[in-house]
Order: structure tokens, then sequence, then C-alpha cells
């Protein structure tokens, strides 16, 4: 994406400032892009951007939380009518690839800037955005275990973070495989792949589910 400029329509001063910070964070990384650099370029002043933001932390803040509201409500829409918990699964799994693929420098900072550490000590990538991706993954895991879908013994909050932690580094190998010659030879239908694969350990044997079901009856 290019840097939005005063005459790139009518875009609010958030609204400039945003897009330029996503830019130069992705393309000159986070800690070479200075707050001055940001604002020349948005055709603003530092005081503007402090106005808006706070400081630094707070522009990537505000970028993941643009970034995984936009993923959460593309995946509560696409599952609304989806009826079946293993479905809705790998639909949330397929908005947050498509999103990605779409905005690759939302997919770049994501990867190598979210779980970073900081000067302030804080990992920004905790935001309610992506707490409520979360809750949106938690709550399909909860319906499983209601459904004697997942197996009893697992913690739904566990399955998720095996999930999420699988997704984000197979994702992260593939994109430092395009950067950097990574030995990461997939592609995303075979990361797909490889989740459902996992997703299928998690999940009661078909059998056993039948069994549990007629000894209810």
């Amino acid at each position: 994406m290019s840097p939005a400029t005063p005459e790139s329509g009518k875009a609010t001063t958030h609204q400039r400032i945003l897009r330029v910070s996503k830019s130069l964070f992705a393309n000159r990384g986070y800690e070479h892009t200075s707050t001055s650099a940001i604002a020349r370029q948005a055709g603003t002043s530092e005081s503007q951007l402090m106005k808006h933001f706070g400081n630094k932390a707070g522009l990537l803040e505000a970028i993941f939380i643009e970034g995984w509201t936009q993923i959460t409500n593309d995946a509560r829409a696409a599952v609304v009518d989806v009826t079946s918990p293993l479905l809705k699964l790998q639909t949330i799994s397929g908005c947050i690839l498509r999103s990605l693929e779409r905005d690759p420098e939302l997919k770049l900072l994501l990867l190598l800037e979210g779980r970073r550490i900081r000067k302030e000590g804080q990992m920004v990538a905790l935001t309610q955005g992506f707490l409520g991706f979360v809750q949106l993954v938690d709550g399909v895991l909860y319906e499983m275990r209601d459904s004697n879908i997942l197996r009893p013994e697992l913690s739904p909050q566990a399955v998720r973070s095996a999930l999420m932690g699988m997704l984000e580094g197979m994702l992260r190998d593939r994109f430092l495989a395009d950067r950097l010659g990574f030995p990461a030879d997939f592609n995303l239908q075979q990361l797909q792949e490889m989740l459902a694969c996992v997703l299928s350990s998690f999940i009661v044997n078909p059998q056993q589910r039948a069994a549990d079901s007629a000894d209810l009856r």
C-alpha cells in the first residue's frame, strides 16, 4: 500500500496518520521509523500525532486494534449461518488467512512486531481487537466441548493456544521463506491441511461419540 497524502481523498488526519505509520513500520521497521517522519508524510504535525495516538507505541497498538477488529468482524459474519462447530473453526481460519494475504503490511507487523516486548515493557498485541478474536475462537471451542465433540480431558483454551500458535508460527515461517530463504516450502492450502490434521487429534473419536449418544438414550 502506498502511503496516504493530504491529497489522497477525504481521509481524516487520524486515518492519514494511521495509514502512513502502517506503511512506514512495515517497510522501514518500527524501531527505524520516527514520529516526525510519520507526521511529515501524513501532512500533519507531531503534536497532532501525539494528540490522536499518544506516542509511537500507541500508533502500533491502533494498527493492531484496527486489523484484529476487521478480521474478527469478517469471521463473525462468515460463521453466522454455519451450524457445525468444526466448520466454524475452518471458516475462521480461512478468514484470517485471506485477510492477511490481502494486507501484507498488517501481516508483516502482526508476525514480526506483534509479540515483541518494547522499551515500555508491554506486548502491544494484547489489544481488545485481538482479545475479541480470541473470544470468538474460544466460543466455538466451548461449543464443541458442550456438544461432546472436543475430547473432555482437553481445555478449550489450551486447544485454542495450540491452534493459534501453530497458525502464527507457520505463517511466520512462510514469511521468512519468502524474504530470507528460510526452509518452509509449503503453501496456504497445505497450512490449512496441517491445521485440520492437528484439530482432528483434539476431537472425540466418531465411534466413541456414537456410543456415548447411545448410552444417553
